[in-house]
């Protein structure tokens, strides 16, 4: 976001102010935040948000590129799923993303152990100069009786598992896991990856349920918002996250602070988060 007009000069004519004026700019830089008003009561800040807290730690989550499925709109898990590989197109997608990208300072890459994400991560890897890690809690949901399958054809054949699984978090498909089950993995990978990688910046490769599951808890949004977010091929999403916070000093704190950005948007990501 770009400073906006603070007055006019000499003629009129407006003057730029050199200031940061977006939320982020001032939370990295807050020598630069307005000065409050000391007649006022201020609430004490949280301490991971202000200039004495700790740096956050911000992973860039990078959906994976395209596969045969899905392009077919299949459903499709992770370890234990068929585990299609990227299809050319996806290598476009994600070597396009990892250019677009190559201006953000990023410390570490790493990747879902499933084939798709760690083919793409391969390529942004090379592409941003990191060697890669692998995290299993970033696995995709395993959909069970249904992988492989579409949407249409898991409506005629399972309707009643179906209209369940879209009815609660708590209920899996068959076979398969249920969202509260996949936030539970995902959110274990998150306290092993913030362990490993406290104040930096990561690109995390994964896909849809994960990605989804770590933006709803970045903003503490109910778990059924996932039905609510979509996430195209090879876009990325960041989210960051700041310990020991919150009012009481001992909270993580979440912020969601860019959403299902591409390579073609108008929006250019920065060399700093």
């Amino acid at each position: 976001m770009s400073s906006g007009p603070s007055g006019t000069g000499a003629g009129g004519q407006p003057l730029e102010d050199p200031r940061p004026d977006s939320l982020i700019e001032a939370i990295e830089d807050p020598t630069e935040a307005p000065l409050a008003d000391e007649s006022v009561a201020q609430p004490a800040p949280a301490r991971g948000w202000s200039p004495a807290g700790p740096p956050p730690t911000t992973l860039v989550l990078i959906r994976h590129g395209v596969t045969p499925h899905t392009v077919d709109k299949r459903f499709s898990g992770g370890l234990a799923s068929a585990n299609p590989g990227l299809s050319d197109l996806g290598r476009e997608q994600v070597r396009a993303t990892a250019e677009w990208l190559q201006n953000m300072h990023l410390d570490a890459v790493i990747a879902s152990p499933v084939r798709r994400t760690l083919e793409s991560a391969e390529i942004i890897a090379e592409v941003l100069g990191h060697d890669l890690e692998t995290e299993a809690g970033f696995a995709e949901m395993e959909f069970g009786d249904w992988d492989g399958m579409t949407f249409g054809e898991v409506a005629e054949k399972h309707q009643a598992d179906l209209d369940a699984w879209l009815g609660s978090v708590d209920v899996a498909p068959p076979g398969g896991e249920s969202m509260r089950a996949v936030q539970a993995r995902v959110l274990a990978g998150l306290d092993r990856t913030l362990a490993a990688h406290t104040g930096r910046t990561i690109a995390v490769v994964s896909h849809v349920t994960p990605i989804k599951t770590l933006v709803s808890h970045a903003v503490q949004a109910p778990l059924d918002s996932l039905f609510r977010m979509e996430l195209t091929p090879a876009s990325v999403s960041v989210v960051s996250f700041h310990e020991n916070s919150g009012r009481n000093g001992d909270e993580r704190v979440g912020s969601l602070r860019l959403f299902n950005a591409r390579p073609g948007d108008e929006i250019l990501p920065p060399a700093r988060f």
